[in-house]
């Protein structure tokens, strides 16, 4: 078997770089077949993935480096089903490994993915809009969540936690700030069976694939990688106050059951809001819209989980 490393050696700072540098000795040590693909710019881990998968045929992927990497390769792969995925999260939120229960030490990870006992089927989402479509892996969202998302990416919180090792709360820091700027809207949403709710004074609707987004915060405790069911979230309605107190208990999930937070399940829906509003698939911005539409893409990927 060969593996296809894809490494962004500046995620996190440059930690991507040093924890590749202690990896690929035990690679050489192991014998083992592999070819490493550095990233050099925003995009190319996508353009990698796309590369080693045109040809149709099976391939093995190790993804170093954060959420917004593993965004990228899943965007490039030609055919997910033909792809076995491993992940050795570098980033800093790392909610895609969090939410699969990933080994996050560099070499424990490494080991697992060289001698892998447990394989995860996982659904890949797709956010669809008049501009194109985009694939995700952990979730996807339009409002306050994306908003916060666009802002890390530029944020100096982001790299002087990042220092520290505090990265992921780069996320509470500027959701914090932007509850101060961002203004609430009308939503509708409509459900793939047919039902449709509209919400008044709506921060953010997120549609998730995985338990966790934003560095943590647990915001659809129940949802799974592989029951083909999108897990949604909507805060609309209340107070800023009262947003302030939910956030940090949303970091273990115990926001449910307060009123102004509902949960949808479907297979997909449509959203009209009646401002353009800030997308993200998988902590990655998109351009503001009123309208989106969100599906599985009926591909499931294949990850080495332990």
């Amino acid at each position: 078997m060969k593996y296809h490393f894809i490494v962004n050696a500046k995620s996190r700072s440059g930690m991507g770089g040093m924890a590749w540098k202690m990896l690929e000795p035990e690679l050489k040590k192991r014998r083992t077949d592999y070819l490493c693909h550095l990233t050099e710019r925003k995009g190319h881990a996508k353009k990698i993935a796309a590369q080693i998968t045109e040809d149709g045929k099976k391939h093995t992927l190790i993804v170093m480096g954060g959420d917004g990497t593993v965004n990228e390769v899943i965007n490039g792969i030609a055919d997910p089903s033909k792809v076995m995925f491993g992940y050795i999260p570098i980033g800093s939120s790392n909610d895609f490994a969090r939410g699969l229960g990933l080994e996050k030490d560099p070499l424990k990870a490494l080991n697992i993915i060289l001698k892998p006992t447990k394989i995860t089927e996982l659904d890949l989402g797709e956010l669809r809009n008049r501009a194109g479509s985009r694939r995700f892996a952990v979730s996807a969202g339009i409002g306050f969540d994306a908003a916060v998302c666009h802002e890390v990416c530029v944020s100096k919180w982001k790299v002087l936690l990042n220092r520290i090792g505090l990265g992921k709360l780069s996320y509470a820091v500027v959701a914090l700030d932007r509850l101060k700027k961002d203004r609430t809207v009308k939503m509708k949403v409509r459900l793939s069976d047919g039902t449709e709710q509209v919400f008044e004074k709506t921060y953010f609707a997120a549609f998730m694939n995985l338990p966790y987004e934003g560095g943590g915060f647990k915001f659809c405790p129940d949802a799974s990688p592989s029951d083909g069911i999108l897990d949604i979230i909507v805060v609309h309605g209340i107070t800023v106050p009262k947003t302030l107190f939910l956030l940090p208990l949303a970091f273990a999930g115990k926001h449910v059951g307060f009123r102004g937070i509902t949960f949808l399940k479907c297979a997909g829906a449509d959203v009209e809001a009646d401002v353009p509003m800030p997308l993200h698939t998988d902590g990655e911005p998109g351009f503001p819209r009123k309208e989106i539409s969100v599906c599985f893409t009926g591909a499931r990927m294949n990850v080495i989980t332990r």
